[in-house]
């Protein structure tokens, strides 16, 4: 009897030891599974950019956006989150942003209401070079304006690095690379055309021109379009890389077989549109309005937000009707 109550005393003495080294193990198990968790929550990517480098949480879910091409690839990515944008500047096109907070314009952020909404990550470009380091006070800020001397490296390293931010790299050089493609065939229909082209924009009732190498350069530099005038594409573009004020006489005298054409005034509310101020004789007697070879570019598109994945598809489109 003794030897039976002996053997149940330390079965049960087991029993509790087990018992308790399992529920031991089980909050182990458990608090480790917490601290997993909480550094993938946490985890943190460097991303190198025209203005240095900057340290984000991976996949952040509060994004401030000043950059419209940068928005652009966002809605492309189907990336979700909470945003803080300059609402009254967004391209038609670019929808499902309605309940975004208003933090300023393109060119004057609201550095306190930015301030208060507290993002993980700010995108910001030329518009906002001024604002950098303000920005970048208030969270880290990456720089995602284009390099027109260099566009489609530089478009590719905007893309990508979005896309490993917020853990869709893979995605991102996948869009990337159809668009490479697609630049790729267009170059081989305009390689055999002799039409030349001239890039023009209006605003006020004023003529810029751009050449290669500018923002609009995208036509002559990666979609081969012949320049109507070489030698004004050189001298405008060693001044500030962004074009030049030319005359009605000018665009007579150079006589393009194809005039694209950017209405600034569409969108920032100018008074006078494109073919308002076009409408002369100097225009009209060129190869180009003869032949019907006056293309409106989208300005929302080209003006606006050209550099996203969206946007770069839409003037490749466009450029190429030309050829129609």
């Amino acid at each position: 009897m003794k030897k039976l109550l002996k053997l149940s005393v330390t079965f049960l003495m087991a029993t509790s030891l087990f018992a308790c080294t399992a529920n031991t193990e089980t909050k182990t198990s458990q608090t480790n599974t917490e601290v997993s968790q909480e550094q993938a929550t946490d985890e943190q990517i460097t991303i190198s950019h025209a203005k240095g480098e900057s340290t984000v949480k991976l996949n952040p879910k509060k994004i401030a956006v000043f950059d419209m091409s940068a928005l652009d690839t966002i809605q492309k990515l189907g990336i979700d989150g909470e945003f803080a944008l300059p609402t009254n500047d967004i391209p038609s096109y670019i929808q499902g942003f309605e309940d975004a907070t208003n933090v300023g314009s393109l060119k004057e952020p609201d550095l306190e209401g930015l301030y208060t909404f507290a993002p993980d990550v700010i995108f910001m470009s030329g518009r906002q070079e001024d604002f950098y380091d303000e920005l970048n006070e208030i969270a880290p800020t990456i720089f995602v304006g284009l390099d027109y001397t260099n566009y489609m490296d530089s478009f590719k390293t905007n893309v990508t690095n979005i896309g490993k931010v917020f853990g869709k790299e893979d995605l991102a050089l996948e869009e990337y690379n159809k668009i490479e493609a697609k630049i790729a065939d267009a170059k081989e229909k305009t390689a055999n055309i002799e039409d030349k082209a001239l890039i023009i924009m209006t605003t006020g009732g004023k003529l810029k021109y751009y050449g290669a190498g500018s923002r609009f350069g995208i036509i002559y530099d990666e979609l081969g379009f012949k320049e109507a005038d070489k030698d004004k594409s050189g001298e405008a573009q060693s001044a500030d890389g962004h074009g030049d004020e030319v005359s009605f006489e000018y665009i007579s005298k150079v006589n393009p077989d194809i005039l694209f054409v950017i209405d600034r005034d569409a969108v920032v509310g100018g008074e006078n549109t494109a073919s308002a101020t076009l409408d002369n004789d100097l225009v009209n007697n060129t190869n180009a309005v003869k032949n019907n070879k006056v293309i409106n570019l989208n300005p929302e598109v080209w003006y606006i937000s050209g550099g996203g994945l969206q946007s770069v598809n839409t003037m490749i489109d466009e450029a190429m009707s030309a050829l129609n």
